[in-house]
């Protein structure tokens, strides 16, 4: 990845990508520290110190520490992500969205454009919940000022910080290199690790496990992320037979070829869609903060992520949302026709219908295996966090390593694209 990256700063073009690219990084950050008026940063980071292991910690992670100091971009990327999600889903159950995804670049613009409504609407709601977290769901206010106007200005604060990453990120999709949403998702939980790897060393004197605290931390990152590396880039390649054809003089095809299919071909988002799926209680509980022992309190620690049930609901959603994304991203009978149409077949397998089946078939054991990767990628660290306190800082490094290799390879991959176009030798050389 580093040649990757001493070659491609050779080519001047890709030199002012990645300058771009990182200028938005960096302005990003200094939006992450820029403080809201009226809240009390200082005493919510010293209660969220005290939250290891917790929903709450995951979202700091996610925000790069600014959700535990409730400054401008304490919301982060989670609008806009939310709002993708839904226009995408929304795009195969509604006609009118769906043909607009296939009206080319208009129905594209078009389609961004209503994720960026949606992304405001979702960042308003979110900022009101935020809002009365902070008001109620402590035993000291974060808030300085109680008043309507106070709240308008708190309010209005996280919505336009939402609506600046959002733009950010779409700035770095048109001028800068790789996905805006994973770039800015790998800058924030980059720039969470120092403040965790503190946290670990501190635990050490709290722990009964002593020096093997950060040892056996330091082994499971380096197994989990050999392993991540190894099923991100497994594949499993389905051969493809081309029959030779005359058009005019010329002869095409007799090739053989293959499709390759990614044995985590969903990426990360299972994980999002069952993180954001299995955060529905806590989330509420922001705006409901449980009042003393009652029943809402008991089905908020019920799905608190230190419980049992949590962590099997978690493994289940994963596998779930796995089939669900890989079914609304990856069409066998498109793939089927495409391969008729150009005189191709599947070695000891009949066009048509049985290739559909046979692709569906490869599909689902293929993805059965990546969303189990998944769900012990995400979970392996919330049971070592259970078992032992002072790993609560683990709790959602599975997550987040996943996405810090994903995004770094996905990156790595584009640049090396752009680089051999660059560099492509033609018939004239």
């Amino acid at each position: 990845m580093l040649q990757t990256l001493k070659n491609a700063w050779k080519i001047a073009e890709l030199r002012s990508k990645l300058l771009f690219t990182l200028v938005i990084v960096i302005l990003y950050r200094i939006g992450s520290v820029i403080y809201v008026p009226y809240i009390n940063s200082e005493l919510l980071q010293e209660v969220f110190s005290t939250s290891e292991g917790s929903l709450f910690a995951y979202f700091n992670i996610l925000s790069g520490d600014a959700f535990s100091r409730a400054t401008l971009f304490a919301l982060s990327i989670s609008p806009y992500i939310t709002a993708s999600i839904v226009i995408q889903l929304l795009t195969i159950a509604i006609p009118a969205l769906e043909r607009l995804s296939k009206q080319g670049s208009d129905g594209r613009k078009k389609l961004t454009q209503i994720t960026r409504y949606c992304t405001v609407i979702l960042a308003l709601v979110t900022s009101i919940g935020y809002y009365f977290y902070l008001r109620n769901g402590f035993q000291v206010p974060m808030i300085t000022d109680l008043g309507l106007f106070a709240a308008i200005v708190i309010i209005s604060c996280y919505c336009a910080g939402a609506a600046v990453i959002m733009w950010l990120a779409e700035k770095i999709n048109e001028n800068g290199i790789g996905n805006g949403i994973s770039i800015i998702l790998f800058a924030n939980i980059v720039a969470s690790l120092p403040t965790t790897i503190y946290r670990a060393f501190v635990n050490i004197k709290s722990s009964t496990l002593g020096i093997l605290v950060p040892i056996i931390t330091i082994v499971l990152l380096l197994a989990m992320i050999v392993f991540v590396v190894h099923v991100t880039n497994a594949e499993r390649r389905l051969p493809v037979q081309y029959a030779k054809r005359q058009v005019g003089r010329k002869m095409y095809g007799g090739q053989n070829t293959y499709i390759p299919m990614k044995l985590n071909m969903s990426g990360v988002m299972p994980i999002i869609f069952a993180s954001s799926i299995a955060a529905i209680p806590t989330t509420i509980a922001l705006i409901f903060p449980p009042k003393g022992e009652g029943i809402w309190n008991s089905i908020v620690h019920f799905f608190s992520s230190t419980s049992p049930v949590y962590m099997v609901i978690y493994f289940l959603l994963i596998i779930g949302f796995s089939y669900f994304y890989l079914a609304i991203s990856f069409n066998p009978v498109e793939v089927a026709n495409n391969i008729k149409n150009n005189g191709g077949s599947i070695p000891g397998i009949r066009p048509g219908k049985p290739t559909v089946d046979y692709i569906t078939r490869i599909l689902s054991r293929i993805t059965l295996i990546g969303a189990i990767f998944l769900g012990i990628v995400a979970t392996l660290p919330l049971i070592v966090g259970m078992l032992d306190n002072s790993l609560a800082g683990l709790a959602f490094g599975g997550s987040s390593l996943l996405i810090l290799v994903s995004v770094a390879l996905e990156t790595t991959k584009e640049i090396e694209a752009q680089m051999t176009m660059r560099h492509y030798k033609g018939f004239l050389e």
